[in-house]
């Protein structure tokens, strides 16, 4: 069979481009890639139907006019001594590894200095988690050409870092794992490159696992690339097989060379310069903000035209009719590790501005005279929200150290300054505030830096943000993708479909037993999933999403099937109370805690919450007993602050404090003691001969708009439960 193609372009991607619609029909199985092909000349792909004739592409010339943007390029200058690159990838597919190789190996270090692993995740939380949470800067330099390396996260819920950083960048290294392949985050990053028009240089990661499937991995990406509507020029990418951590790379996965040459050579000969107007009035736009305590505020960004000098005035805007004059105290440009002052910085650069206080991202630093704002910078919507509140349980204070709505406040507006994907808004009360972001992640590490800082407050269960669109009610929807052994895959997929997850894709992987299952869930039914995939697969599962986009409101879905043992009375734990208490669940506290009413002590082992009095203390008479009863306590559940927070539900917080987290009940809730099996009660003990005459064993209870009804059994002495007859009457509560 043969196909004839006419093009602009001969590259062997845009004739498999253009040949797709075809080739899917016949199952293509993959292509040997030519580094040139001239007009006329041929491109022969492989079926995956072993009969099958192969699929012959031929190339024609064209006389096909340049794109307005290839004009607008051609106007521009190219600075051909510097590269702007971004490495971006799916959570641990070895973006920050591969970066400490490529600095090891640029002679950033000395040889005799010892660095940590993952040099690059320099925040304490970053290396607690293992995650890249902010984007980093660094450079090399490889052949008389500097080339700045921005390391960005890989967490979904740190999107708006990789929105952010890609107005810096002309280029992204593209790392993909060699065995699982594109991932939800791949595409994310992917798609944000492309539509910024970026070069893509692809990097087949970890080629050195034994399951590793390169031929798989690029047929993938190049699929995930005509998926996104890459242009021709954006689908014909170079690929690179690497094993990070090794300091190996090559144009072929059988044939690595003994460093990362064979990388650097792809960013240089792949990247283009940056297209710059070295003469044109000056242009930067503050990309990124931080603060020193000497300096003050920070901007980061590229200057896309003229130059920048110490000491010189400039103009920020935001706008054409929103604009202010500032002077720049200091410069500086990175070079390897570590920022070095600089008295001229020339357009295409990346680099530091000290001096303007109020610089905020996205603004422009322009020409004194002649400048002009730069589009701003424009991040997706966030989809879950939270609900932050002043601590008002009895414990409030004691290890806060700013605890008022008015730090809280200061400290939500602060960190809008630099989180771009982050919302803040006022709450139904003056003491609360609600806080949005692009997942439960995004806000969990807020509450931890808050809570390293000193702060003491309370935060609601996340909720997703949902749209009204034509009168129908539309919620968020992500792609959850699901690493899991085959002998668990049934309690997940079960799992997976009680929360309204519709499975579209499942494939196994090699001979390793692994399954991958691809999910459309809504961000509803990924509300305290990670833990219940963690307990069904026996801490074997792996779970990524990645927002995909709004969809009909699925209906109900049930997050938890069980309720909370709730103390109901201030105090201190005792081993006494909590052996009877453990026996109704599994308990959060151990003896000699001090607990409150309406604190969530413990997981109630059925549906609906159970107060407990497990402050109560052994009665001590004055018989005497040779016989110690042992009391044996179970290890209490020990859950971290990630864990709170998928676990309350509507009706719960969690108190967030500097030394602890604690999950309780608002404060208004009543809540009456079942500890005891059994109730004497009595409303005329003259009719009985003996109190012990009459027992009423607690059947169930219910609590309902304020009014408390006890639902009990009557039961003559010695005679079953079953046989008595129930009767309900109001109760009084503690």
């Amino acid at each position: 069979m043969e196909l004839s193609l006419s093009t602009s372009s001969a590259s062997p991607a845009v004739l498999r481009r253009q040949a797709s619609p075809l080739l899917h029909k016949q199952q293509v199985l993959g292509v040997s890639f030519a580094s040139a092909l001239k007009p006329g000349g041929a491109l022969r792909f492989r079926s995956r139907r072993p009969l099958h004739r192969p699929i012959t592409c031929t190339a024609s010339p064209s006389t096909a006019e340049p794109s307005s943007v290839e004009v607008k390029k051609k106007q521009l200058d190219r600075r051909d001594n510097v590269r702007n690159i971004a490495i971006v990838a799916h959570v641990d597919h070895g973006k920050t590894t591969l970066v400490d190789s490529m600095l090891r190996q640029a002679k950033v270090f000395r040889d005799n200095q010892v660095m940590q692993e993952r040099i690059m995740d320099s925040n304490d939380l970053e290396r607690e988690r293992g995650i890249t949470i902010l984007s980093k800067n660094t450079s090399i330099t490889y052949k008389n050409t500097k080339v700045n390396i921005i390391d960005t996260p890989g967490h979904s819920d740190f999107g708006g870092e990789v929105e952010r950083v890609l107005n810096m960048v002309d280029g992204v290294l593209l790392v993909v794992d060699s065995v699982e392949g594109p991932m939800p985050q791949t595409r994310f990053v992917l798609k944000k490159a492309l539509e910024f028009g970026h070069a893509v240089v692809v990097v087949v990661n970890k080629i050195d696992r034994p399951s590793a499937r390169p031929e798989f991995v690029v047929n993938s990406t190049f699929e995930l690339f005509i998926e996104l509507n890459a242009t021709d020029e954006q689908c014909d990418f170079q690929a690179i097989y690497a094993s990070g951590i090794k300091g190996k790379a090559g144009l072929s996965p059988d044939d690595l060379a003994e460093d990362l040459g064979p990388l650097f050579e792809a960013i240089i000969r792949c990247v283009p310069g940056p297209n710059i107007e070295k003469d044109g009035a000056l242009q930067m736009l503050a990309t990124n903000i931080e603060y020193d305590e000497h300096k003050g505020r920070i901007a980061i960004g590229r200057l896309h035209a003229g130059a920048l000098r110490k000491g010189m005035d400039v103009r920020v805007c935001t706008s054409e009719d929103s604009c202010r004059f500032a002077r720049v105290s200091e410069l500086f440009v990175y070079e390897k590790f570590y920022r070095v002052p600089a008295d001229t910085v020339e357009a295409g650069d990346i680099c530091a501005v000290c001096g303007i206080d109020d610089i905020q991202i996205g603004e422009t630093i322009a020409d004194k005279v002649h400048g002009k704002p730069l589009p701003t910078i424009k991040v997706e919507e966030p989809t879950v929200k939270m609900a932050f509140s002043v601590n008002t349980s009895p414990f409030s204070g004691r290890e806060g150290k700013y605890v008022t709505s008015r730090n809280l406040r200061d400290r939500l507006n602060r960190e809008l300054e630099r989180n771009l994907a982050m919302k803040v808004e006022d709450g139904e009360t003056a003491d609360t505030f609600i806080i949005s972001g692009r997942g439960t992640l995004h806000i969990t590490i807020l509450i931890e830096n808050m809570r390293r800082e000193g702060y003491e407050f309370m935060v609601g269960p996340p909720k997703v943000i949902n749209k009204r669109v034509n009168d129908k009610l539309l919620e968020p929807y992500e792609i959850a993708t699901v690493e899991v052994p085959e002998n668990h895959m049934g309690p997940v997929v079960e799992l997976l479909g009680k929360r309204r997850g519709q499975m579209f894709d499942m494939q196994g992987v090699g001979s390793e037993g692994t399954t991958f299952l691809r999910y459309k869930i809504p961000t509803r039914g990924l509300l305290g999933l990670r833990n219940a995939i963690l307990t069904a697969s026996r801490g074997t599962a792996i779970l990524n999403t990645v927002f995909d986009s709004y969809g009909p409101w699925a209906g109900d879905i049930s997050t938890r099937d069980l309720g909370s043992l709730v103390a109901f009375e201030d105090g201190t734990s005792t081993s006494y109370a909590l052996a009877s208490a453990q026996e109704r669940g599994q308990m959060f506290v151990a003896a000699g805690v001090d607990v409150y009413k309406g604190q969530i002590v413990g997981i109630h082992q059925r549906p609906g919450d159970l107060g407990l009095n497990i402050c109560k203390k052994k009665a001590a008479t004055n018989i005497r007993s040779n016989k110690d009863v042992t009391v044996v306590l179970d290890t209490p559940l020990t859950y971290s602050l990630d864990d709170c927070i998928e676990y309350i539900e509507e009706d719960e917080l969690v108190e967030v404090t500097p030394q602890i987290s604690l999950l309780s009940l608002p404060f208004n809730r009543n809540w009456i003691s079942v500890c005891d099996s059994f109730f004497l009660l009595t409303q005329n003990p003259q009719s009985l001969d003996s109190p012990s005459d009459l027992l009423f064993s607690i059947l169930d209870f219910d609590f309902a708009g304020g009014q408390s009804d006890l639902r009990v059994g009557a039961t003559e002495a010695n005679k079953s439960v079953e046989n008595s007859s129930a009767i309900s009457f109001p109760v009084m509560l503690f």
